[in-house]
């Protein structure tokens, strides 16, 4: 098989690694930048300014890198970024930046399943996984190892925390905090992620400070900010219970409880 197939339709200003295979019908567009080792399975589009690393796999009508739908957006050039060995299924969407100082950018190895959303100046981590439809609207921050699952929609400016989970047909429209559990159309904390942080090897006594974290913060009677209190002063010394009270007392939207 060629490595270009011949109905394939490649922008002259587009550079495409060596060891990457183009699929029937596909479109590069101009401003494109693909690394080595991608697979374009057939009929995907990459439009651009886009840059776009090694190893990553593109299947049918996936559209990478196309304009911004933020009705501010005046055709000024704007970017995206995609790191290294990422999964596109078929139909995914991920748009560019609506302003030139802007940017999209995902990470390396996220699983993107089929019609998987992510919009203007989001930043999303690595290792992530989105089931079908789960979407993003604009500027929302997703960190490492979180899970959107399916038909979820992400209201824009929110952020998704490290190894948190988001349920199917879950609304989100405040931050989700990392290492937990989203669930619900309102969502709510559903308790700790324990079986994901079990799998990516945390250590039980981490998981287990992270665990009376959550039932100071979600199962007493202390509002939001007096749990950030109450878990500042017994866990000090958690690095883990750290990271989850700053990313609380960052939080310019609230939290979902």
């Amino acid at each position: 098989m060629s490595r270009i197939h011949p109905t394939a339709v490649i922008d002259p200003t587009a550079h495409v690694g060596q060891t990457t295979q183009i699929g029937p019908y596909c479109v590069i567009g101009a401003g494109v930048v693909l690394g080595e080792g991608c697979r374009l399975h057939n009929h995907v589009t990459l439009a651009g300014p886009s840059v776009i690393g090694n190893d990553n796999e593109f299947y049918p009508y996936a559209s990478v890198g196309q304009r911004s739908q933020d009705l501010k957006y005046s055709c000024e050039p704007t970017r995206l970024e995609i790191g290294d060995g990422n999964v596109f299924r078929e139909f995914v969407t991920v748009h560019r930046a609506t302003s030139p100082e802007g940017l999209t950018r995902l990470g390396s190895r996220g699983n993107f399943l089929a019609y998987a959303h992510i919009a203007h100046d989001c930043i999303v981590g690595d290792d992530v996984i989105f089931s079908n439809n789960g979407t993003l609207a604009g500027h929302v921050t997703v960190g490492d190892h979180a899970v959107i699952g399916g038909l979820s929609g992400v209201h824009q400016f929110c952020r998704i925390g490290a190894h948190a989970i988001v349920g199917g047909c879950t609304k989100i429209v405040q931050d989700v905090p990392p290492f937990m559990i989203a669930d619900g159309n309102p969502a709510e904390i559903r308790g700790v992620n324990h079986v994901g942080l079990e799998r990516r090897g945390f250590a039980a006594e981490g998981i287990r400070e992270l665990r009376e974290a959550y039932r100071l913060l979600y199962r007493s009677q202390l509002n939001t900010s007096q749990g950030l209190e109450a878990i500042n002063r017994d866990f000090a010394s958690s690095e883990l219970v750290r990271y989850l009270a700053e990313f609380i007392a960052s939080s310019e939207r609230g939290i979902v409880r």
